[in-house]
């Protein structure tokens, strides 16, 4: 049990390493949001100033290019972190097999006719397939990604030494060999995807037809959905079908009809009519608007009392986007796969919001916090109904996520962020003589082969491991030491980097000497 634990926790924190990022991106994408917000630039009309406008489009752009390719960054960065040695060249070729995925996977459905025709209004979203680098693939959401970062890194450990002899072959040998295996795994995992998602999908779409026929059932299931399927991309095939097409309800005005429940609805609002019940299919959008604050609140609660601060930091400018911007994607990918019993307890509960509201009739604007506002005050008075139960629900909705999430959190110890016993910073300082010490516990300069590090543990391999001074190791300031023959791994904290750092400067004093 001890091992699959260690295991789960090395998985973890693969996958936390590369998102660790996403926080400070958060930061410049909910300034961006705010600067393009439509709804903020209507109440302040100097935002329409076009480099206040450029501005903003350029911090809003720029960081959604990196949440809309999360995929290659967990890939990239998960054969990086499981790798032993040769971080560097494992996480290069990890991005080779990513294009080389996209690549088969782009082939394939070309070969067999299978790629689909983009809508104007929805692109390819409702199709199950999607746009990435500019290649359209199956839609695997970051599940690909993950899947193919893990299974590079494998291979690439099982092959990086492995030598040929032969005149001819030895030049494949090593790294060689590793990109051959790696891109051969790739380009059948690519293959493979567009035979093993499209029944996935089938799957899903077969499911749209008993929710729209089953009530209360069927819109929990709907909201459930909705956000359980995000990390695999299937997400859009159940939300879709809803919004933009005849699942969702339709409304003729003169000799115009309104399908799906996104054109019923905005129909309604520019024509005066009241809200129908087809805005319920809008619902998701709830959730996104105050339950990540209480996911937030739950974060920031249950981290450990000298690390609150930090974690407020790191937590509220992603809460906000999602709540201002509907970008959830950052918070998402921080605890749903750390953390799958939190996942599946967000995706019941805002699927029972969307029940609760619907229950009692409240028919507005549930989109981001500001659009909301701004809809569901410029509505015509016969058009909106209970819309101030609406965000007495969103209290609420904040309110049970965050003392739901922090019981949770508590009793099961679930390393959400500012949790994890890796996140501590071990050592205060570095100073010069502890570096010395660390040295002469390895066995000296000449023991070392390589150092390098991730985004907690500093990673050494040694060129013999009988001359580590084990006790010396243990009695060092750190949080950990985790050795595999000639392989170790010291638990650094957040100065892991700043360690490694000061390692390399008195390797090369020694090597200098």
């Amino acid at each position: 049990m001890q091992k699959f634990l260690q295991k789960l926790e090395g998985v973890s924190q693969a996958l936390l390493d590369p998102l660790s990022y996403l926080t400070a991106a958060g930061l410049l994408l909910v300034v961006g949001a705010l600067l393009t917000s439509s709804p903020l630039r209507q109440l302040l009309p100097v935002l329409n100033w076009t480099p206040i406008r450029l501005a903003g489009g350029l911090l809003y752009n720029s960081m959604m290019a990196i949440v809309n390719n999360l995929s290659i960054f967990l890939c990239v960065g998960i054969a990086a972190a499981r790798t032993r040695t040769e971080k560097q060249e494992a996480a290069l070729l990890a991005l080779m097999a990513y294009l080389v995925f996209l690549t088969a996977n782009h082939t394939t459905l070309e070969i067999l006719g299978r790629l689909a025709e983009a809508d104007g209004l929805t692109g390819l979203a409702a199709t199950g397939q999607t746009s990435i680098l500019g290649i359209q693939v199956m839609d695997t959401g970051v599940t690909g990604g993950i899947l193919l970062g893990f299974a590079a890194a494998k291979i690439f450990d099982r092959t990086c030494e492995t030598q040929f002899t032969g005149l001819v072959t030895q030049v494949y040998s090593g790294l060689r060999w590793s990109f051959l295996c790696i891109a051969a795994f790739a380009a059948a995992f690519g293959m493979a995807v567009c035979f093993v998602w499209p029944p996935l999908q089938e799957g899903i779409r077969a499911m749209t037809g008993w929710i729209a026929a089953s009530g209360h059932a069927g819109i929990f299931l709907y909201g459930f959905l909705e956000r359980l399927l995000i990390p695999t991309g299937l997400h859009h095939l159940i939300y879709m079908p809803f919004q933009f097409s005849a699942l969702g309800g339709s409304m003729t005005v003169g000799s115009v009809t309104y399908t799906g429940a996104y054109m019923v609805t905005m129909a309604e609002y520019s024509y005066g009519l009241p809200l129908t019940d087809d805005v319920v299919w809008m619902y998701t959008g709830f959730t996104k608007t105050f339950g990540y604050l209480g996911i937030a609140a739950a974060f920031i609660l249950t981290a450990k009392k000298e690390r609150r601060k930090r974690t407020a930091a790191a937590i509220l400018p992603l809460a906000v986007t999602a709540s201002l911007a509907s970008i959830t994607e950052p918070v998402d990918f921080l605890f749903c796969f750390v953390s799958p019993v939190l996942w599946v307890l967000h995706a019941a509960l805002a699927g029972g919001f969307m029940v609760l509201l619907n229950a009692l009739q409240v028919r507005a604007f549930t989109s981001n916090l500001l659009g909301s506002l701004v809809f569901n005050l410029s509505a015509a008075p016969q058009q909106m109904h209970r819309v101030p139960l609406l965000y007495l629900l969103g209290v609420l909705e904040i309110l049970t996520y965050a003392v739901v999430f922090s019981a949770i959190i508590r009793v099961f110890d679930l390393p959400t962020p500012g949790r994890a016993p890796e996140r501590e910073t071990a050592a205060r300082q570095i100073d010069p003589e502890g570096i010395r010490r660390l040295l002469a516990a390895l066995g000296g300069p000449g023991n070392i082969c390589t150092v390098d590090n991730c985004f907690t543990r500093l990673r050494i391999t040694v060129k013999d491991p009988d001359r580590l001074d084990t006790a010396a190791l243990l009695a060092m300031p750190h949080k950990g030491l985790v050795q595999d023959g000639p392989y170790l791994q010291l638990v650094c904290g957040l100065q892991a980097a700043q360690v490694r750092r000061a390692v390399d400067r008195e390797l090369e004093q020694c090597a200098a000497v």
